[in-house]
């Protein structure tokens, strides 16, 4: 009885001595067992850890408000929670909508888009000097991993989160942590994890309602990330996404991949098995699933409301000159009608500063979003990431001109264009927001399918042009009501 007492008050000094969070119950269990024979050892095998997971703050770009950073949660971290929240204690801080806290974890998880890195580095150093080791992780520094300042992290983390977060884990409680981890290069669909969806703070966010059937694009366009080593294109299983719908539990979905049309054998599978669901939904696709009729007809039926594509750039030398093989734009009108004749909007996205635009770009890409009626438009400054093709394209010909990642938010000029200024540049950038989204324009471009009408006033009134008003109303009465509020208007399309 002298031996039970005794040990058990040194496992209870040992929980104490080490801040670590203990399965009390299943010590004192295998204690009243194996009284005598417990080594001291499986103490220390039995602990669980503290991980922080961080999402730096972006800086707003000019034309966005809060509505911006509060849209929806990282999957990324969400996903990183879902693999250890069953042994681990996870704590997830998106300093977008929250104070970081300063606390005393274990280990600290950082994701990093290229504009974040500077900020990224800074809470890394804070940690780090408390004696916490802080991995890195995300979009940046799997494309950029051989360029991240030397000491910054402890450890980087190279890839798929699934095929290297396990591992770091062991090797930091076995007290062997690697400086570099690279994800197998034999990941699959089938690896990928759903997000720990539970752990979401709903009240903090538009919306929560995303889900990723793939990771990556099968184009690798000279300014898209994807264009850089260790990213590929992989489709999930496609019960798993079904799985993960069913969590969301609502009648609206974001499907918030790259390219939802990277693999048509697996998107005719998946709309048969989303068809009896009868939810909507929006998705990202390349412009060649505009051409596709039969198909768009199938997702039309399978609840498609809208699809966010890059045309980018209406002239084909600067097309042509960042290795965008899908688009052809002598075929962007036929791809808007195929379109809007079955009621699907368009949000579409376009790069300005490419080698072939001059100052004229501004006003030729205006007046063509107007003729078209492009219902939502998403502009940005031709910028070189790291690891890209254009970056070292950019490199060689010594036109980068700021290396501050701070600005590498597609809002900054940081490289020299060819046949504008920066100035020119920049003011364009500037202008071409104001216009598309002025009272006269948001009149013009008024969709001609009535279903279209109510989300095209939505977005254009209450996100862009007054988004600033809709974010004191969601700071009033929260995020998530008004973003529910707005999700029920779908029930009109």
């Amino acid at each position: 009885m002298d031996g039970q007492i005794f040990l058990i008050m040194k496992v209870k000094y040992s929980l104490f001595s080490i801040r670590r969070n203990y399965n009390i119950k299943s010590f004192f269990l295998i204690l009243n067992n194996h009284i005598v024979f417990l080594p001291i050892y499986v103490i220390i095998i039995n602990m669980s850890l503290y991980i922080k997971l961080i999402q730096p703050k972006m800086l707003r770009r000019p034309m966005d408000s809060n509505l911006k950073i509060r849209m929806s949660p990282p999957l990324g971290l969400l996903t990183i929670a879902s693999m250890l929240k069953d042994k681990h204690k996870i704590v997830i801080q998106n300093e977008n909508v929250e104070s970081i806290i300063y606390d005393s974890p274990d280990i600290v998880g950082i994701s990093v888009t290229v504009d974040v890195l500077p900020r990224a580095i800074e809470i890394a150093k804070i940690f780090r000097q408390k004696g916490i080791k802080v991995v890195a992780g995300g979009i940046h520094i799997t494309t950029a991993y051989k360029t991240i300042p030397e000491n910054s992290f402890d450890v980087l983390c190279v890839g798929a989160a699934e095929g290297t977060w396990n591992k770091i884990i062991s090797d930091y409680e076995n007290n062997s942590l690697q400086s570099i981890y690279f994800c197998n290069s034999n990941f699959t669909g089938n690896h990928i994890i759903s997000p720990a969806y539970e752990l979401i703070e709903k009240k903090k966010y538009l919306y929560f309602n995303i889900v990723s059937t793939s990771r990556g694009c099968p184009f690798k366009c000279d300014f898209c990330y994807n264009s850089a080593e260790h990213h590929y294109y992989i489709n999930r299983r496609i019960d798993d996404v079904l799985k993960d719908i069913k969590v969301i539990n609502r009648k609206h979905i974001m499907f918030i991949d790259d390219n939802f049309f990277g693999n048509k054998e697996w998107l005719l599978a998946f709309l048969d098995k989303i068809k009896p669901l009868k939810i909507k939904w929006n998705a990202a696709a390349s412009i060649n699933i505009a051409f596709d009729t039969a198909l768009l007809d199938l997702m039309v039926e399978c609840g498609l409301q809208g699809l966010f594509i890059g045309f980018e750039s209406i002239n084909s030398s600067s097309i042509n000159n960042v290795h965008k093989i899908q688009n052809q734009v002598n075929k962007y009108e036929e791809a808007i009608s195929n379109l809007h004749e079955r009621g699907i909007m368009i949000n579409t996205s376009f790069v300005f500063g490419l080698d072939s635009d001059t100052p004229e770009v501004f006003q030729k890409t205006l007046d063509w979003i107007v003729k078209n009626k492009i219902e939502t438009v998403t502009s940005h400054i031709l910028t070189p990431y790291p690891g890209t093709e254009l970056y070292n394209k950019l490199s060689r010909e010594n036109r980068i001109t700021n290396y501050n990642l701070s600005y590498y938010n597609t809002a900054h000029v940081v490289y020299e264009p060819k046949l504008m200024s920066q100035k020119e540049l920049y003011n364009g950038y500037l202008w071409i927001y104001k216009k598309i989204y002025s009272w006269k324009n948001i009149i013009k471009r008024i969709p001609k399918s009535q279903k279209q009408i109510l989300p095209y006033l939505l977005f254009n009134i209450f996100y862009r042009k007054f988004g600033k008003f809709t974010d004191f109303l969601c700071s009033l009465f929260s995020y998530e009501r008004i973003g529910y509020f707005a999700e029920k208007f779908s029930k009109y399309l």
